[in-house]
């Protein structure tokens, strides 16, 4: 199975939610939607849903135009940020509960749900209410609801948002092995950069009703086509700063001058801007090669295995993180180390003309 938007446009008292969205997702894949709130993931779930209709464009399920069909003339399930569970039925019924509105016989209604609850860990629940459950089970109890269904496309429109970091830890590494065996082609919303790493597949990157990038999720991440892209799958944020290319040499924003070594070499002389993740920034308290900025700390984040420096330069904001526990008093001023070989470079179009790998 394929489903296809098709130039898809849509627009509501004339604002523009979703802007010529074309995608294709097949049978057996996970697809990510990655984007900040607002971006259009909801609207883009509502479309290939059939809960909304597209302004201009199509929607095609294995080349068939469906664009005008009712929802629930679609193979679809639906999950949501905020689970929803029938309060009064126990656990087992609430998987139960479209399969009976299927009019399934008995027996398969017990073998999908007892399929369900192992492949989601519910069976020790089946007979609990879900005010019984935690909320990782409630949501667990939720996603088995709209597996058992038998659908064709599953929508998770950021499932994990409201539990707790330990329940999301345990659901996110869970959900591959789900979605691995359904064989049915999910689509998953999230706002987080590290949820889309982990969970893998494929991912969209969404921008303000773009559909920026879409391709292999490690491969999208690590070459990002614009700078757009590369600062929605960044958390913390992309770190900048502005570069001139002239004779051999790079002239950093702020005044610092180094040979072009690394991926500035192969560079054509012009002006660009370089863009790091938070790993990608190295801290020194003494002597350091020329790709060194004096940086002023301004607060230390300490998660315990990270910690989160901010710093200040040239009116600009960097974020690095270091591994381990590491104390820096604000004011402190250090050395920001950039490796010419691991930045990204964009041109003046903001277009990726360098990456990590290609030296």
């Amino acid at each position: 199975m394929t489903v296809t938007l098709d130039h898809v446009t849509r627009t509501v008292e004339g604002v523009e939610h979703i802007r010529d969205v074309s995608l294709t997702l097949e049978s057996g894949t996970l697809n990510v939607l990655l984007g900040p709130t607002l971006s259009g993931k909801t609207s883009i779930m509502r479309l290939l849903a059939g809960l909304d209709k597209p302004t201009t464009g199509k929607v095609l399920v294995n080349g068939k135009d469906v664009t005008g069909a009712d929802v629930r003339q679609r193979s679809v399930a639906m999950v949501y940020q905020q689970f929803i569970n029938y309060p009064s039925l126990t656990v087992y019924e609430n998987i139960a509960s479209p399969l009976r509105v299927q009019g399934k016989p008995r027996d398969e209604i017990e073998a999908r749900v007892a399929e369900a609850a192992k492949l989601l860990r519910l069976e020790p629940f089946l007979k609990r209410t879900p005010l019984q459950l935690s909320g990782g089970q409630q949501q667990r109890t939720a996603i088995a609801r709209a597996l058992v269904k038998g659908a064709d496309l599953v929508l998770l429109d950021e499932p994990l948002a409201n539990l707790d970091y330990k329940l999301r830890e345990e659901l996110r590494a869970e959900l591959p092995r789900i979605f691995e065996a359904s064989g049915a082609i999910f689509v998953y919303a999230t706002t987080e950069p590290t949820e889309a790493l982990l969970l893998g597949g494929n991912t969209v990157c969404m921008w303000e009703g773009q559909a920026l990038q879409m391709g292999e999720t490690a491969s999208v991440y690590r070459r990002p086509k614009t700078l757009r892209v590369a600062q929605v799958f960044s958390d913390p944020p992309l770190n900048l700063v502005g570069i001139e290319k002239r004779n051999g040499s790079v002239q950093y924003a702020g005044g610092i001058a180094s040979p072009a070594s690394g991926l500035y070499a192969s560079l054509a002389d012009g002006v660009y801007r370089v863009g790091f993740r938070a790993h990608q920034l190295a801290l020194a308290n003494g002597e350091a090669d020329r790709h060194a900025f004096h940086a002023t700390v301004t607060v230390t984040e300490i998660t315990g295995s990270e910690s989160f420096v901010h710093l200040t330069r040239d009116g600009s904001n960097w974020v690095a993180v270091l591994h381990g526990v590491h104390e820096f008093e604000p004011g402190q001023t250090l050395d920001a180390v950039l490796d010419p070989n691991d930045v990204f470079v964009f041109d003046a179009a903001d277009r990726l003309v360098a990456a990590p790998g290609q030296v």
